[in-house]
C-alpha cells in the first residue's frame, strides 16, 4: 500500500494526531472539526464496517505491511516509534491510529422510536466508564443510549478503545434539554428505572414485568450518582444488591449487571 513517510512531528499533514493525551485540547478540537481517532487494527476495522469514512492512517513504519482491509484509496502515513510518540504524546503500542469523519447523530426521537431497552446516562464524564458501558450495552442486549449534555464524548479515543469499537454498534443520541428529556422518554412508552445504592431501592432481579417491558435504565456519574431531578422523574428506583458491606459498584460494572438482568430472557 502506498505510504507517505513522516519525519517531522510538526508536519501539518498529521495534525489530526497531535497531542492525543491532552484531553481538554482533544475534546475542544475533535467534535467541531468533525473527526475522531481510532486506535488499533481491530477498532479501526469495526469503524470501517460501521460505515465511518476514513480520513487517514498513521502507522509505525515497521508495521505497514501488517495493515489489511483498508480502502484502496486510503491515505497512509508512516513514522518511526520515536516520531509517533512525539506527535501523539504517548507510546503507540498498538502501532496504528486512524482518523475518521464523524456522522450526524440521530435525534432523540429517532433513537426512542427504534429501541425497546434504553440506557440513559446523566453526567457520566469519565471516558473509560462510558466506553465500558457501551461495550456492555452492545454485548448484553441494550438497544440504544441517551446522553445528557454533560456526558463525555463516546467517540473520544479512550472511550472508543475501552469499548473495543462497540461505540459504533450502539445507536446514541444527545438530549439537549435536561432533565426535560426524561419526560420525552416516558412519553415514548419507557419505564424510567433509576439505578441507586439506596437501601430501599427495588433489587433489579425483582422488577416486575411492567418495568421490564420497555425499560430505560438511568445511570449517574461515579460518586455523585443521579441528580435529585432524575431520581424524582423515575418510575422505579432499582439497585444491585450488595454483600460484605460493600456500598456500591463502579457505574460501568453496575450497569453490566443490570443490563444482563433486563435482557436475560431474550435469546442471544
Amino acid at each position: 500500500m502506498p505510504t507517505t513517510e513522516i519525519m517531522d512531528p510538526d508536519d501539518e499533514r498529521i495534525a489530526d494526531y497531535r497531542a492525543l493525551t491532552d484531553v481538554e485540547l482533544r475534546t475542544r478540537w475533535e467534535p467541531p472539526n468533525g473527526l475522531f481517532i481510532a486506535e488499533g487494527e481491530l477498532v479501526i476495522g469495526r469503524a470501517l464496517r460501521a460505515g465511518y469514512r476514513l480520513r487517514s492512517v498513521l502507522v509505525d513504519a515497521k508495521r505497514v505491511d501488517q495493515l489489511a482491509d483498508l480502502p484502496p484509496d486510503a491515505t497512509v502515513y508512516a513514522a518511526t516509534p520515536a516520531v509517533l510518540e512525539s506527535i501523539t504524546g504517548f507510546h503507540v503500542h498498538r502501532g496504528v491510529l486512524a482518523s475518521f469523519h464523524r456522522r450526524a447523530l440521530p435525534s432523540l426521537d429517532e433513537v426512542l422510536d427504534r429501541a425497546r431497552r434504553l440506557v440513559v446516562c446523566e453526567g457520566i464524564n469519565t471516558h473509560t466508564n462510558l466506553g465500558a458501558l457501551f461495550r456492555s450495552a452492545a454485548a448484553l442486549g441494550m438497544d440504544a443510549v441517551v446522553l445528557s449534555p454533560t456526558c463525555a464524548d463516546p467517540l473520544y479515543r479512550r472511550s472508543v478503545r475501552v469499548s473495543m469499537g462497540e461505540v459504533f454498534a450502539v445507536p446514541y443520541a444527545r438530549a439537549a434539554a435536561w432533565p426535560a428529556a426524561l419526560a420525552t422518554v416516558r412519553t415514548a412508552g419507557f419505564r424510567l428505572l433509576a439505578m441507586t445504592p439506596a437501601p430501599d431501592a427495588v433489587p433489579v432481579q425483582r422488577l416486575d414485568s411492567a418495568a421490564r417491558a420497555r425499560p430505560a435504565l438511568l445511570l449517574g456519574a461515579e460518586g455523585p450518582g443521579l441528580s435529585t431531578a432524575a431520581v424524582q422523574a423515575a418510575d422505579v428506583r432499582v439497585a444491585v444488591p450488595m454483600r460484605r458491606g460493600v456500598d456500591s459498584l463502579n457505574v460501568a460494572t453496575a450497569a453490566a449487571v443490570a443490563f444482563w438482568e433486563l435482557c436475560r430472557d431474550d435469546p442471544a
